[in-house]
């Protein structure tokens, strides 16, 4: 599933071609999504021109001039894919390919969801903050706003794993599977120790760790494992650098713990999902 990494990196690629255009027509070609595809509410698009773009958690909101707000999110394997003018012969269209929007200059841009998780609606912009799956995040952990302070405020009488914990959209949001397990790791936490025990000390730690590996795993375009691709179909890179995710049996990359007498890297499962870590780091 795309992460907040994955996601951001789709709207930044989304920008050069919907910011200040306007959209000429929106196909939908199939409305069968985790909720149905609003085929008629997203005619109110059509002639008006996008004024942003921006992420909260893991959606997408495309901000247009009639105070309307196109909110996306990709599920488990959804994605948009840009076909400028120059590659329209490259488009080949298939049953899992569910909306096609055009821009005024003529760019494609096509919504694709094999496993139909994702999400397509339409909400007044004023009302965002009442939309029913916005209102109850948490905190943005790439902002200011997230800090140890707020974090220990969330977790203190909290006996859940600290893993499970910092995955909870509503103690910060878009924390996924994958970078909960790498920034336990960098922060030597054992990630079945129960929240409310983190020290204020680890809390700092895990506060900048998470920041660390969600800008970098920006800065490589996310990463994919299976589905994930950018705008323009490429992968991203950042799943060459992982620490600890998908390593179970492997030799811890940053201590010295034998492979022989700790198994190397563990997986458990928390929460319905994979977990990875190193027994001997993270304590």
């Amino acid at each position: 599933m795309p992460e907040l990494p994955e996601v951001e990196t789709v709207m930044q690629g989304l920008i050069p071609f919907m910011h200040h255009q306007k959209i000429t027509s929106i196909e939908v070609r199939s409305p069968s999504l985790r909720i149905p595809i609003p085929k008629q509410k997203l005619k109110c698009f059509i002639d008006c021109k996008i004024q942003s773009l921006e992420r909260r958690a893991k959606y997408i909101l495309v901000h247009f001039d009639n105070k309307k707000t196109l909110i996306a999110h990709l599920g488990m394997t959804g994605s948009f894919t840009v076909y400028p003018p120059k590659k329209h012969k490259d488009i080949s269209l298939d049953r899992h390919d569910h909306v096609i929007i055009t821009t005024d200059k003529n760019d494609k841009i096509i919504y694709r969801d094999p496993r139909r998780f994702g999400i397509l609606d339409v909400v007044n912009t004023d009302d965002l903050l009442s939309y029913k799956v916005l209102a109850k995040l948490g905190v943005e952990p790439l902002g200011d706003d997230f800090n140890h302070h707020i974090l220990k405020e969330k977790l203190s009488t909290r006996r859940i794993a600290i893993k499970v914990a910092i995955m909870d959209q509503s103690v910060v949001v878009g924390v996924g599977n994958i970078y909960a397990s790498e920034a336990l790791y960098l922060s030597s936490i054992l990630p079945t120790i129960p929240s409310y025990l983190i020290s204020d000390k680890k809390l700092k730690d895990l506060v900048f760790n998470i920041k660390k590996i969600l800008n970098a795993a920006i800065k490589s375009g996310g990463s994919t494992l299976r589905d994930y691709r950018h705008v323009g179909g490429e992968t991203g890179h950042f799943q060459f650098n992982f620490s600890v995710y998908d390593k179970a049996g492997k030799v811890c990359p940053d201590c010295t713990c034998s492979l022989k007498k700790t198994g190397g890297i563990q997986r458990i499962v928390q929460g319905g999902r994979s977990t990875f870590y190193c027994a001997t780091r993270q304590k």
